[in-house]
């Protein structure tokens, strides 16, 4: 009896290390594609533009913090234009497409571009955590949102790397100068705070 718990107690230990190390990979993929935007990535520019539709994208000199996102998630697999679009046909009411921007249907070409629709999205795919980030620490690959002054919305991707006082990680995002990985928690006001693993 007792050898049987202890092999079911090591089979879950393996199990778990298993998916851990697997969650692990898959953050450090997401991280690598925001990553290797910087550099290539150099232009803030928020114009509407007609894109294809699934695997549409603006160019990638330019684009703007959305952009960031969705392409480091497109790059290893998962296409949130494509995710979004099919939610929001179904629950257009859920999404603040009306409320904000006036719109009476979805539209693939810029509706995954707004950082309101991806929290949305978010808030009903994803895990929603606490924006006090003091007692729920942003970990690697967690998605922030903010409201910069004016009331712009923002989103960045939580790095691994840490400040200079390693009191909080580093954040991959576009607010203005192109893909960037800035120390930017604890400046602007925080909306939001999400993990999107669908491989968890």
């Amino acid at each position: 009896m007792i050898r049987t718990i202890f092999l079911c107690a090591l089979f879950v230990s393996i199990l778990s290390s298993r998916a851990f190390a697997e969650e692990a990979a898959e953050v450090q993929r997401l991280l690598q594609s925001a990553r290797a935007q910087i550099g290539r990535t150099i232009k803030y520019d928020g114009s509407y533009q007609r894109i294809s539709y699934p695997g549409g994208d603006v160019p990638i000199e330019r684009g703007v913090c959305s952009d960031v996102v969705i392409r480091a998630y497109r790059s290893i697999g998962i296409d949130l234009q494509k995710q979004l679009h099919e939610d929001l046909k179904l629950h257009f009411s859920a999404y603040p497409s009306k409320r904000i921007w006036g719109l009476s249907s979805p539209d693939s070409n810029i509706d995954h571009r707004r950082v309101p629709n991806l929290e949305k999205f978010l808030e009903r795919h994803g895990h929603v955590r606490s924006t006090n980030l003091g007692t729920s620490p942003a970990k690697a690959g967690d998605l922030l949102t903010w409201r910069l002054p004016g009331g712009l919305p923002h989103i960045g991707i939580v790095s691994d790397r840490q400040n200079a006082d390693g009191k909080h990680n580093l954040v991959i995002h576009n607010i203005g100068r192109g893909a960037k990985e800035e120390d930017v928690i604890g400046q602007f006001e925080l909306s939001g705070h999400y993990r999107y693993a669908p491989w968890e």
